[in-house]
């Protein structure tokens, strides 16, 4: 798959209960409810009069964000309830805070889907006009899926309903050329903290460089990291990439290629890595049994380490070859994620295109790993890229509308693109830092940071 220089990379409502209880201090669990570009359920003022208004805000840790989710059914802060302006039941009805009166329209249930139903209407907790900007009222709307329909909401027998989702959405960073962005910038605008750096090259021996040539610690990826662990985030190293020496060619051997891989992770404690396979590693025969072999060592060598391989892909799927020889060797990874574009000019509609490669992957694990559908998605990942690619077909902001819909639906392991140097209007800067599309910074990041997983 070309690439734009240095590489384009990797990239219905579940009930929980019928019944109502009453709620109490073992019945419930309190906490942050975020939702849309990562922010907050906010009371408006922090005041507890009955009728204030309910929105969306920049979490702040006060008690006008901290949400009783009772099994009694409603959503409580400050003392009072989620409540449904007029008991009403149409689309656009706000919500507010009202004391608490056992009403249907102060009645909930935060599904598996992450959505937070109003039973009597049918209707979802929504985002008004799926504006992120702080104030934004919140409102019941149809269910449709949207980003801003989202919540991660503390689960009324304790806990929360988000465990992975943090992970799954980790933005492409790349600081080898151009004016790369302050992932704090970032985090502060959408709510994302994770991101997956690139690349980690050989230096044209057995031995891990960022491309190939900046040393693992010390210089501007070591402060890279340590920026994004600081804003409670952390990074995923993607090995590979189009350009540059690949390891997985280096490498004379699965335990030289294991043990590289393992001098990254032992270099940054890591959670998790991502191979991006392409150019020889992806086709050559040699090298994908000699990245399978060490990847399973390194799996074995580090318990709860995710490991997320990328690959390109046709409209109708990627190669299978790659999945087979890795089904076959008894390896299993957390996600195969796929970059669904490049598939050959302008005016195609990204977004569905999109999601057929990705039905397409699905398959692809099916007959490799005999997973049901629900298993396949959930090993599955989409490794986009943002604005216009180098085959010159347009990814827009509502392509990523569309991608997250599909992710939502199918709890897919893995949603990211390449890059969040892109994601910028073009202002005359460098090559490949900005989308090349009319849009706001930080656009396409603000969607996928609606994926709750």
């Amino acid at each position: 798959m070309a690439r734009p220089l240095p590489a384009a990379v990797s990239l219905s409502v579940l009930a929980l209960s019928a019944g109502l209880l009453t709620a109490s201090p073992a019945q419930a669990d309190t906490g942050a409810i975020t939702g849309l570009a990562g922010k907050c359920l906010d009371v408006a003022g922090a005041n507890s009069a009955d009728g204030t208004p309910v929105q969306l805000y920049d979490c702040n840790g006060t008690g006008a964000q901290q949400w009783t989710v009772g099994t009694d059914g409603t959503v409580r802060a400050l003392g009072k309830c989620l409540d449904v302006t007029g008991d009403s039941t149409a689309d656009g009805a706000k919500v507010q805070l009202w004391t608490c009166s056992g009403g249907a329209n102060q009645k909930w249930t935060v599904t598996a889907a992450h959505d937070i139903v109003n039973p009597q209407a049918d209707k979802c907790l929504d985002v008004t006009d799926n504006n992120s900007a702080n104030a934004t009222r919140i409102q019941i709307w149809s269910c449709s899926g949207g980003a801003n329909q989202k919540w991660n909401a503390p689960a009324a027998g304790g806990g929360t309903t988000d465990p992975s989702a943090p992970m799954a959405v980790a933005p492409y960073l790349y600081n080898g050329w151009g004016s790369p962005p302050n992932p704090t910038t970032i985090t502060q605008a959408t709510g994302v903290k994770w991101f997956t750096l690139a690349f980690v090259l050989s230096n044209g021996y057995c031995n891990p460089q960022w491309d190939g040539s900046r040393a693992l610690t010390g210089g501007v990826d070591q402060r890279t990291i340590n920026t994004v662990r600081a804003n409670g985030g952390d990074v995923i190293p993607s090995f590979g990439g189009y350009s540059g020496n690949k390891l997985e060619s280096s490498c004379s051997s699965a335990g030289e290629l294991a043990a590289a891989y393992q001098k990254v992770v032992n270099a940054y404690g890591l959670k998790a890595i991502d191979i991006d396979i392409e150019a020889d590693a992806y086709s050559s025969a040699t090298v994908q049994q000699r990245t399978v072999d060490a990847l399973k060592t390194v799996k074995a060598n580090n318990p709860g380490l995710k490991v997320y391989i990328t690959q390109g892909t046709g409209q109708s799927g990627p190669d299978t070859s790659l999945i087979n020889r890795a089904a076959s060797s008894g390896l299993t990874v957390d996600a195969w994620a796929i970059m669904p574009f490049d598939f050959g000019g302008a005016g195609q509609n990204m977004g569905n295109l999109t999601t057929q490669a990705a039905e397409g992957l699905k398959n692809a694990l099916k007959n490799a790993y005999h997973y049901s559908d629900d298993q396949a998605y959930r090993d599955m990942g989409i490794s986009s890229m943002n604005g216009v690619t180098d085959n010159n077909e347009t990814v827009t902001v509502n392509d990523f509308r569309t991608i997250l819909a599909y992710a939502q639906t199918h709890h897919l392991a893995r949603l990211t693109f390449w890059s969040a140097n892109r994601d910028r209007p073009c202002t005359g800067g460098p090559a490949d830092s900005c989308s090349g599309v009319s849009q706001s910074d930080w656009d396409y990041t603000r969607v996928f940071a609606g994926y709750t997983g």
